[in-house]
């Protein structure tokens, strides 16, 4: 389990592939063959987004989440590093 800190960069994992889906999309995790539905294509795009960002807050910010949706889009974004959905770059391979 990796603690999710919004300060820190992030992108999404190296072994995980993200399928375009009409409800957002389906990620694939082929090290661990965890599957996780990532339920908006808002929360698709701002996980495409991480890696152009210096911080995770960065990412969300500069998708236009409103400040009270802001809290529901980290925890969304704990939940995919926890599962290594997402990581921290420069994290070690």
């Amino acid at each position: 389990m990796v603690a999710f800190d919004a300060e820190r960069p992030w992108r999404l994992g190296r072994q995980v592939a993200l399928r375009p889906e009409p409800f957002g999309a389906l990620a694939y995790h082929f090290g661990t063959r965890r599957l996780s539905f990532l339920k908006s294509p808002a929360l698709v795009g701002l996980v495409e987004s991480l890696e152009r960002h210096d911080s995770a807050r960065e990412a969300v910010a500069a998708a236009g989440v409103s400040d009270c949706e802001v809290p529901v889009y980290e925890k969304a974004l704990a939940r995919l590093a926890d599962t290594g959905m997402i990581e921290r770059r420069g994290a070690a391979a």
